[in-house]
């Protein structure tokens, strides 16, 4: 072993070292797809035509008011054994949404969804990197869009390629 190659084993913490096989990466990698999507493939799929499915905002009526995503149903996690029978049709698969990666409402609300029947995928990143985005939201004053953020999004091209 090399000076370098020893001092960066011996300074790499042991969390990073460890890594996964192939084979159970990949597992669980299509497994996390299974479960999360981003805004960016919502706003894609939602601006494509027929997504394919419905998207849930499971905020509180004051936070649909301050801004929801357009298109998107409001059904508050609360109130998803009681609505969502009247509100969804179980054939057609559901995206989560929340306030963004500091709250766990979409993932309470697609837990919900999925233990009455649902199935559910939860958007990363909530309205918050929706916004961030620069996409449009719709408020109760009428629709808001700001210019995204370059620390989260490409501000001179359609998408960041990934």
């Amino acid at each position: 072993m090399t000076a370098t190659t020893e001092t960066t084993a011996t300074t790499t913490p042991a969390a990073v070292r460890h890594i996964a096989e192939p084979a159970a990466a990949a597992e669980y990698f299509a497994a996390r797809l299974a479960f999360h999507t981003d805004v960016t493939d919502v706003h894609a799929a939602l601006h494509g035509g027929n997504p394919g499915f419905v998207l849930v905002d499971s905020r509180s009526t004051e936070a649909w008011d301050q801004g929801h995503i357009p298109g998107a149903v409001h059904l508050p996690t609360a109130r998803i054994p009681e609505l969502a029978p009247r509100l969804l049709d179980p054939e057609v698969p559901v995206v989560t949404y929340c306030w963004g990666p500091g709250c766990d409402g979409a993932t309470r609300s697609a837990l919900a969804l999925a233990r009455h029947g649902y199935r559910v995928k939860e958007m990363l990143g909530g309205i918050e990197y929706w916004i961030r985005e620069g996409f449009t939201v719709e408020t109760a004053d009428g629709p808001r869009r700001t210019d995204a953020d370059p620390l989260v999004a490409p501000v001179a091209a359609a998408s960041c390629g990934c």
